[in-house]
């Protein structure tokens, strides 16, 4: 069962709606204990990209056979602006003109 703060992979095994080159991993944010068909769960979270940032953040209704653990969360790096950093980075944000010191 994941937990909040997991990243699993959700591909074909997890719903066929992420069939083919659909699948991507997703950072869980909440399992909802809701009543559902055996075997299947819905999860909150975000899903993010080949970096490793969060790009949009999903409710995916899952079977908790299908969901496979990431083998390591992809490695973020600041984006080249250094105005946002992304999510799970260690680098502190650079501050801008506009921002006191």
């Amino acid at each position: 069962m994941p937990r909040s703060g997991d990243v699993v992979y959700l591909g074909l095994a997890a719903n066929v709606q992420f069939g083919g080159n659909r699948g991507f991993y997703f950072r869980v944010i909440r399992v909802h204990d809701w009543t559902t068909y055996e075997g299947w769960m819905w999860l909150d979270g975000y899903q993010l990209s080949q970096g490793g940032e969060a790009v949009e953040r999903r409710s995916v209704f899952v079977q908790i056979a299908g969901l496979r653990p990431a083998p390591q969360v992809p490695a973020c790096t600041a984006p080249p602006t250094g105005e946002r950093a992304p999510l799970g980075s260690a680098r502190p944000l650079r501050r801008g003109r506009h921002e006191r010191r």
